[in-house]
C-alpha cells in the first residue's frame, strides 16, 4: 500500500501529548502491554475493535486518518 498510515506512530504521539504511557493504555483497553507494544510497532495487526477502544481511551478519532486517505484515493480516480 502506498503512503501507508502508521497508526502506531500516531497513537504513540497522542500518548506523548497526553503524558501517558503504554502501560496506562494497555490497562485502559484491557490488553497485554507486550502485545499492545508489538501492535503499535507494526509487528502485529490492530483489529478495529481494539483501535476503537484505543481511540476512546485517548479521545482521538484514529479512523479519520483512514477516511481521509480513502477520500483522497476516490478523488484521484475521478
Amino acid at each position: 500500500m502506498r503512503n501507508k498510515i502508521d497508526i502506531g506512530e500516531l497513537i504513540y504521539q497522542k500518548l506523548k501529548e497526553q503524558d501517558r504511557s503504554i502501560v496506562w493504555l494497555a490497562k485502559k483497553v484491557s490488553c497485554d502491554e507486550s502485545n499492545l507494544g508489538k501492535m503499535l510497532k507494526g509487528k502485529r495487526y490492530i483489529n478495529p475493535d481494539l483501535l476503537f477502544n484505543i481511540a476512546d481511551a485517548l479521545d482521538e478519532d484514529f479512523f479519520v486518518y483512514y477516511s481521509k486517505k480513502l477520500q483522497e484515493k476516490k478523488s484521484r480516480s475521478v
